[in-house]
């Protein structure tokens, strides 16, 4: 009966450093600390995020381990610049072509059904409820009007993170935000088709958020897998418009 408050406890500890630390990683992202500027310090983040010391150390902890930050002895915590090695990792993609565009998505495809399925199974609340809202920025976008592209990207980070493992977060951020290079779909299509097309997209959001919340592995991989096929086949469909005889 002894061992179930320390175990809330310690729960309760893990969902708040997850917290700050995504907090923490998109502020970075957002270019709110830049390359070379300092967070701030233990204290200030302690009181900013009503949090203890432990979580703010083990939040910098995660991010040191990504390789976002650095501490520098006495001086404090320092943001680094992104590792050169990924810039040009996927360098020669050429998004004007929809051939570059499908190869991208067969690659997502074989990382991403495998996230979509540990996130099922490993989520912790916070990073549930961080998936739930990128869903509905992501509908927020499509009620607006407004390109959806980063709303997108960052529902699909947050299905990475939720696999509790970097390297899948790693892998997304490395490709960035062009891995929804959704603006070519737009291109010559009708008003109702595009209203079409976001409906879809909607939905097979919808599907994958929700086998996610319900920890359904299967189905959470499933949903994926139609998610990125069904894109695969729309790209190739619009490449299959290219070539045909003028």
């Amino acid at each position: 009966m002894a061992i179930q408050p320390k175990s809330q406890t310690e729960a309760k500890s893990q969902t708040l450093v997850a917290r700050l630390s995504d907090t923490l990683r998109r502020a970075i992202a957002a270019g709110q600390f830049p390359p070379g500027s300092k967070l701030p310090s233990e204290a200030q983040l302690t009181e900013a995020h009503g949090v203890s010391r432990t979580v703010v150390r083990e939040a910098i902890a995660a991010l040191r381990a990504d390789r976002l930050v650095e501490a520098q002895q006495g001086a404090g915590v320092f943001v680094l610049e992104p590792p050169a090695s990924q810039i040009p990792t996927f360098g020669n993609l050429d998004q004007a072509r929809v051939s570059s565009v499908i190869e991208l998505l067969e690659l997502r495809t074989a990382v991403e059904v495998e996230a979509a399925g540990l996130a099922a199974l490993r989520r912790s609340p916070a990073q549930e409820e961080a998936i739930f809202e990128r869903h509905h920025a992501v509908r927020d976008c499509l009620d607006a009007g407004v390109p959806t592209s980063e709303a997108d990207f960052a529902l699909h980070l947050a299905i990475a993170e939720a696999t509790n493992n970097l390297r899948f977060r790693e892998f997304l951020s490395m490709i960035g935000p062009r891995i929804i290079p959704r603006a070519a779909m737009r291109d010559g299509e009708h008003e109702a088709d595009q209203a079409t097309y976001i409906m879809l997209i909607d939905d097979e959001h919808q599907q994958i958020v929700s086998a996610i919340s319900a920890g359904d592995e299967e189905t959470a991989r499933s949903a994926m897998r139609r998610h990125l096929r069904g894109s695969q086949e729309r790209y190739r469909a619009l490449l299959r418009g290219q070539r045909k005889p003028v």
